[in-house]
């Protein structure tokens, strides 16, 4: 953290103006501790919740008389000292009384020229800062000892109020933002199970080797339905360090039935030219991940200087037989992806042989359905992706308002009558 301190500001430690103590865990083998309890008890993965309104479980007054557990309160800051993946180093706020397990500290500001929301919104924009004091990687851990003398600028309390509310602001907009992004994925999961099943206004069903399908359906392999099914040449494509109209397409860009352009590898256009041998892509072709993982799929949207990377393979569907929107809607279902599983199995490392890629099953409505089907789909997905870009936009317009208003590289106007921290 910088030293430089603006002016009015104080450099203090947590340990100046608040007291740290983790929490506890009742033993989960006495009932008693945990039965129809009353005080909410988080654990370390809940901090993701970041403003903290509920949590998942509950202990009884017993169990908290019987365990180390402490009741923090509202505005009580809290950190993960430990926990799997990302979770170390993640700060929350309570907004209700709560207690948590000892892999949390809770950091309660005792001195009232300290906003909590503030401390809250710094320790949140310093996540890597905590992570490396803890240690590095690995399962290394935070304790109460580093949390406390962890240094925080402090502008006067007007200040800080005015700073933590309009970070807050961003906070409140990003949290609706993806509660709707929660609602849509329902909503898309369920119209996919609804309309690759039932179809659009059939009464009659039968039988399938896919399961129940409206009477008027076919089922049929997909290597039937597609003019071609080209697997990406097995060897490592070249790179160059510098731009180029010429990108790879990997097992990594190909996500949640989009083709993420971020991160792609760049080549020359005589590598282009030897890797796009096979078959040149072109719009609305699907990519699909044979391995690492198995049975990621996207539409290509723009083709243009785009070449198949390491253990990617293309379907495209024939126009007169099937609707490309449609296979990829199908291909992302849960039958299909059924299928694949069953096809990629039999390794440590799961991966469908290219042989095995024109085995699976495609229930077939008429094409004008399947049009039908993929554009309602398609309507909640453009929906989806463009909350999740709003959040993403968000999330970076709050790092750097963070950067600006945590530092006092920006100074926020709240008037003359400020008091600086006791």
């Amino acid at each position: 953290m910088s030293n430089a301190v603006p002016s009015g500001w104080q450099l203090l430690t947590i340990d100046d103006f608040a007291k740290t103590s983790a929490g506890g865990t009742p033993n989960t083998q006495v009932p008693e501790y945990w039965e129809n309890g009353s005080i909410p008890w988080m654990s370390s993965g809940e901090v993701h919740k970041k403003r903290v309104k509920n949590v998942n479980q509950s202990i009884t007054e017993l169990g908290f008389r019987n365990s180390s557990a402490k009741l923090f309160p509202v505005g009580t800051i809290l950190v993960a000292l430990a926990g799997q993946g990302k979770t170390r180093g993640t700060v929350a706020i309570s907004e209700i009384e709560l207690t948590t397990n000892q892999s949390i500290a809770g950091v309660i500001v005792e001195n009232k020229a300290v906003h909590p929301d503030y401390v809250y919104q710094n320790l949140d924009s310093r996540y890597e800062e905590l992570r490396a004091a803890s240690g590095g990687s690995g399962r290394a851990g935070l304790n109460l000892a580093i949390i406390g003398e962890q240094q925080l600028m402090l502008p006067p309390l007007p200040e800080q109020q005015k700073i933590a509310a309009i970070l807050s602001s961003v906070d409140d907009v990003i949290e609706k933002t993806r509660a709707q992004i929660d609602k849509l994925k329902d909503l898309k999961t369920g119209m996919m199970q609804e309309l690759l099943t039932k179809g659009i206004g059939h009464t009659e069903f039968k039988d399938s080797p896919v399961g129940r399908i409206p009477a008027s359906w076919d089922v049929r392999y997909i290597s039937d339905l597609c003019s071609n099914i080209v697997d990406c040449v097995n060897k490592t494509a070249p790179v160059v360090d510098h731009v180029t109209p010429y990108r790879m397409i990997r097992t990594t860009n190909v996500r949640n039935g989009r083709i993420v352009m971020d991160g792609m590898r760049y080549v020359s256009q005589k590598t282009f030219q030897s890797w796009s041998r096979r078959l040149a892509l072109k719009a609305g072709d699907l990519i699909f991940t044979r391995e690492a993982p198995v049975g990621e799929c996207g539409l290509v949207r723009d083709a243009k200087g785009l070449f198949l990377g390491q253990r990617t393979m293309v379907y495209r569907a024939a126009s007169e037989k099937l609707d490309s929107g449609f296979l990829l809607w199908s291909m992302l279902s849960e039958y299909c992806q059924n299928q694949i599983e069953d096809l990629s199995g039999g390794s440590t490392t799961p991966h469908l042989r290219v042989p095995d890629c024109g085995k699976i099953l495609l229930k077939v409505p008429p094409l004008a359905e399947q049009r039908g089907i993929s554009s309602a789909i398609q309507s909640v997905a453009t929906l989806l992706e463009e909350r999740e870009t709003k959040v993403a936009h968000l999330t970076g317009l709050k790092k750097a308002l963070m950067q600006d208003l945590l530092t006092g590289k920006v100074r926020v106007n709240v008037g003359e009558n400020e008091t600086a921290v006791a």
